[in-house]
């Protein structure tokens, strides 16, 4: 349970910068900040649903575009956000086609990135702990033994 909440908090992250840098960046992605939040939210569940939904239909009816499935379901979530939210508003063909790649980019590598640092750290404290409450039984082990 830890860890899947840790994996929302690193793709909620990693969708918030990326929205970050395409406002930056892409001219025409204008981004709200009232509805900043929201459209983070919305954008990061219709990607976790549509990523692997998106695979599956490809994986049976077009193969040759596995590779794209990223990009396919960041667009997907990209349109269906500007849809439900009014906090994201993206408008012509090279801004839809910039945004899709630029949030695509900048998530994935933030939410590996992320995703690395924070769940090795979290794994290295909980293989710490382990081994710090197994030298505390074996000592308990030892004393008891010992008679004493």
């Amino acid at each position: 349970m830890i860890r899947f909440l840790l994996s929302v908090a690193v793709n909620l992250a990693s969708a918030a910068v990326a929205f970050l840098i395409c406002a930056a960046v892409v001219a025409d992605f204008t981004l709200s900040v009232r509805g900043f939040f929201i459209a983070v939210a919305i954008f990061t569940a219709l990607q976790s649903i549509l990523a692997p939904f998106v695979f599956n239909l490809a994986r049976k009816y077009a193969s040759a575009i596995l590779g794209g499935i990223g990009l396919i379901s960041t667009l997907l979530a990209l349109w269906i956000t500007t849809l439900i939210s009014g906090a994201l508003s993206i408008s012509g063909f090279t801004a839809w086609l910039a945004s899709t790649v630029v949030v695509w980019f900048a998530s994935a590598l933030l939410t590996w990135g992320l995703g690395f640092l924070i769940l090795r750290r979290w794994w290295d404290g909980r293989t710490e702990s382990r081994a710090e409450n197994a030298a505390a039984d074996a000592a308990l082990a030892r004393r008891e033994a010992r008679g004493e």
